[in-house]
């Protein structure tokens, strides 16, 4: 479980982690945060890669210079956007089949917190779940295998990557440098991951004491 720990130091010391990538690679930095904003939203098998805590880092080491903001908001919108469509027709291609109970990363329990989510927001849950780890990740993969409408999709996927990252990035810009913030930036990263797992912390709870009611439908 090697690897899990530097994941977890990786996200809890994003900022240093992201310093010492800047320091290295220069400009290159705008590619990789491209590629793992990409990654987390267009592929399944990687829905462990930091999201929400990342746009943050970044939007805060903007405002001290070494990055652009504009840069950095366009540049991962963009990531956000294509993910979402790749993994939208990755869905369309493959379906839900591959999702297992015993499977170490498309586990099935994800899938139907996933589709919990379709089920009570319908299409809006492209948009929302940009906010919800794993779900995240998993959201624009069941919409393609549940045939929703491209363009209804691409809206949601659209608005939703610009609300997302312009979200998480500018605050980071605004806040990511206070005091308080810069020397507990560990915790402030808990918070974020913790206040974005409430959604599904919820549905858990909903769904545990309505485990008789069935959707009548996928998509509002």
């Amino acid at each position: 479980m090697e690897w899990l720990k530097s994941l977890i130091d990786f996200i809890l010391h994003i900022d240093d982690h992201l310093q010492v990538m800047i320091a290295n690679y220069g400009n290159w930095t705008y590619g990789i945060l491209f590629l793992i904003i990409f990654a987390e939203t267009g592929l399944v098998v990687t829905p462990f890669l930091p999201g929400d805590s990342l746009l943050f880092a970044a939007g805060a080491l903007s405002a001290d210079g070494p990055l652009n903001p504009v840069i950095i908001f366009l540049l991962l919108t963009a990531a956000a956007i294509l993910g979402d469509t790749l993994n939208y027709w990755a869905g369309s291609f493959i379906g839900v089949h591959i999702f297992k109970k015993d499977a170490k990363v498309l586990k099935l329990e994800y899938l139907e917190r996933t589709e919990n989510f379709f089920a009570k927001y319908g299409g809006k849950t492209i948009f929302l779940a940009r906010f919800v780890p794993i779900v995240r990740t998993y959201a624009p993969f069941v919409a393609g295998a549940s045939t929703m409408d491209y363009s209804r999709f691409l809206f949601y996927n659209i608005v939703g990557a610009i609300v997302w990252v312009g979200l998480f990035t500018f605050a980071g810009y605004f806040f990511g440098n206070l005091p308080f913030v810069k020397n507990n930036f560990g915790l402030v990263v808990i918070v974020i991951i913790l206040l974005s797992v409430v959604p599904i912390l919820t549905e858990l709870w909903k769904n545990r004491r309505k485990s008789d009611k069935q959707p009548d439908k996928l998509f509002d």
